[in-house]
């Protein structure tokens, strides 16, 4: 078929207003193209519905939940209210924060390329709100910062957001009126557009979404401070902290992709992955091409970014998925501790027993013990706090906290829902004590 010279301009034209569509296989001619909300040009096979019964795959959100909607008249409807809520961080430490429909961080939002969407938003906060949808290509009027773009949302009132989806990838949502204190409080979340066209990205096994925040909330206390700028003590994926963060099951053989958003106030997290390579394969300005796809086990997520990384794992076991910032494997008690490392305690502990009988110098070794000594009942924490470092794991005791949780690969899964427990290593497969007879042998020669 041969294109007219006004044609070809319309249809360059739709491929310049939407690059997130490039992956489509179809030639798309003018004839097709129509033109959306905005004035822009789009090919007319993202307009239209998906077929009755057909869904994406499953986005799984650890420790959270995605968004209902209804169908009305071919759009899809959702409804979020921003409210205060009661939060489980870790077993014995809760905040008073503020979140969307009951939950920190917000529901998981999910909607596919081509979606009309209508979002009402109702304030039951004491303090006034609006959502800005971070990374979405919409209409001036419907992008959320307050003041800017529309009036605040005041307390009681709910205000509505509509336009239509014409890209897909990992996007964020979050307040976007006085938002360093409404972000640090928890009113944000993941915002997910699967692609309409199948053949966009590869198919996958297991899907996951993790949110990264950081938070400060003195010990013995429930309220996130949001004056705080550098003296975090709190780390969450998914607003959870290490061990209250729940283990990301596989089976040996899936194809496995992290949606990975950073929200935190004022740090970048490289996510490091033991046990796996992985490619980084979507950032979320779209899918790189794979061309451009590059092999990592640790990704950089920048404050206000998403990362998504896609691996097989082929490798069982527990592995670790943490944050590399050392610090931010730590949880409430590490800031404002003396330097103890080198001292030595030899005799003194004897003597403030005396007086004090369940005194123990601490720090002296790191913080490898404070844990320990916290979970064996021989020290106190202040109400509503928990240790800096970890839990026992199935061989000794974690020291690790905060943006840390497990990634658990099995030969079978029987139910993905279910923590298979800890791995059992094959013989001749875990590190353990060396003999003297294995040192001997090898020319190893250790003086204490």
């Amino acid at each position: 078929m041969k294109l007219t010279r006004r044609e070809m301009i319309l249809g360059g034209s739709a491929l310049l207003a939407g690059g997130s569509f490039l992956h489509h296989a179809g030639k798309v001619s003018a004839r097709e193209a129509v033109r959306d909300e905005r004035g822009a040009v789009y090919p007319a096979w993202k307009r239209e519905p998906l077929a009755p019964g057909k869904k994406y795959p499953e986005v799984i959100t650890p420790d959270g939940m995605s968004l209902e909607y209804r169908i009305v008249d071919g759009v899809k409807v959702y409804h979020l209210i921003a409210e205060k809520v009661r939060h489980e961080f870790a077993p014995g430490l809760e905040g008073n924060c503020w979140g969307y429909n009951g939950v920190v961080h917000g529901p998981t939002i999910e909607a596919v390329e081509g979606d009309r969407v209508r979002i009402y938003v109702t304030n039951k906060l004491p303090a006034p709100t609006t959502v800005h949808w971070h990374g979405a290509i919409l209409p001036s009027g419907m992008d959320g910062v307050g003041g800017l773009n529309q009036r605040v949302i005041r307390p009681g009132q709910t205000f509505k957001y509509e336009w239509t989806f014409h890209q897909h990838g990992t996007l964020l949502y979050h307040s976007h009126h006085d938002e360093m204190t409404q972000i640090a409080m928890g009113m944000a979340g993941l915002l997910i557009v699967h692609p309409r066209d199948p053949r966009a990205t590869p198919k996958v096994d297991r899907d996951f979404a993790m949110l990264l925040s950081e938070w400060h909330i003195v010990p013995g206390t429930a309220r996130p401070n949001p004056n705080e700028m550098v003296d975090f003590n709190l780390l969450t994926i998914n607003a959870r902290a290490f061990p209250g963060t729940s283990p990301l099951v596989v089976q040996q053989g899936d194809r496995v992709r992290f949606r990975i958003g950073n929200l935190s106030a004022m740090s970048h997290h490289p996510i490091h992955l033991h046990g796996h390579a992985f490619r980084v394969t979507e950032t979320d300005g779209g899918r790189i091409p794979q061309s451009g796809q590059w092999p990592e086990t640790t990704v950089l997520v920048h404050v206000g970014s998403t990362r998504t990384i896609e691996f097989v794992a082929d490798n069982p076991g527990d592995w670790a998925l943490h944050c590399h910032m050392t610090h931010h494997v730590m949880n409430q008690m590490g800031h404002g501790a003396p330097n103890m490392i080198g001292v030595n305690p030899e005799g003194f502990d004897k003597r403030m027993q005396e007086l004090f009988p369940d005194y123990m110098t601490m720090g002296h070794r790191g913080m490898d013990d404070h844990g320990e000594h916290v979970e064996s009942g021989h020290m106190d924490v202040p109400k509503n706090s928990i240790p800096m470092v970890g839990a026992w794991g199935p061989h000794d005791y974690i020291t690790m906290g905060g943006m840390f949780t497990i990634l658990k690969v099995r030969e079978r899964i029987d139910d993905y829902d279910k923590d298979p427990g800890w791995y059992e290593n094959p013989p001749g497969t875990q590190s353990k004590p060396a003999s003297k007879e294995e040192m001997r042998r090898d020319g190893i020669k250790v003086t204490l």
